[in-house]
């Protein structure tokens, strides 16, 4: 059963993590790659990730800029296409052999919008870990009948403890990104 909360562990960890990546995907007014490295670019008659090594290089300029340069010239084109039809308010403009990404400053209105998408991915990445409580309580449950009244218990509040840190991880990783968009 202790392999059952090491399980456990891990699948909430995982949840925690692509909440983190969630979030980071979410603009705060700095500039970041990651704001643009997951876009799908469709280049060489398929698609592919932006992200560093697979079509080019993303630098932060400064607090307001980003600057692509990619591998191959042949596909800044599509880039710039793939940056636009990604709808994600960015405009990114042809400059010498690569792309700039000036980022517009954020109104008081656009933090809002985006703190409360910041409250809603947290409320999924609560119910993933949730769902990973979840899954662990069937388990000790069915397994119940070889394990004494104490033992369950014991493991049920493991469980618990367990689903706890991880909310409270969640509540202060929503905490200093909402800090972070309503200070800049």
């Amino acid at each position: 059963m202790d392999q059952l909360l090491s399980m456990t562990r891990a699948h909430m960890q995982k949840a925690f993590e692509l909440l983190q990546q969630d979030f980071a995907t979410v603009r705060t007014g700095k500039a970041s790659s990651s704001l643009i490295e997951n876009i799908m670019i469709s280049a060489y008659g398929g698609s592919a990730r932006l992200r560093v090594m697979e079509l080019a290089s993303i630098t932060v300029q400064d607090v307001q800029t980003l600057f692509i340069t990619p591998f191959d010239q042949s596909v800044l084109q599509d880039i710039e296409k793939g940056i636009g039809d990604a709808n994600v308010g960015l405009n990114p403009i042809v400059s010498g052999n690569g792309l700039r990404i000036n980022l517009p400053p954020m109104t008081e209105e656009r933090r809002r919008e985006f703190v409360k998408l910041i409250n809603q991915k947290a409320e999924h990445g609560k119910v993933m870990i949730r769902q990973s409580r979840h899954e662990a309580m069937d388990a000790i449950k069915k397994n119940s009948d070889s394990k004494s009244e104490d033992e369950v218990s014991r493991l049920e509040k493991e469980v618990q403890k367990v689903t706890d840190e991880f909310m409270n991880k969640i509540e202060t990783l929503k905490f200093d990104k909402e800090k972070e968009l309503m200070s800049l």
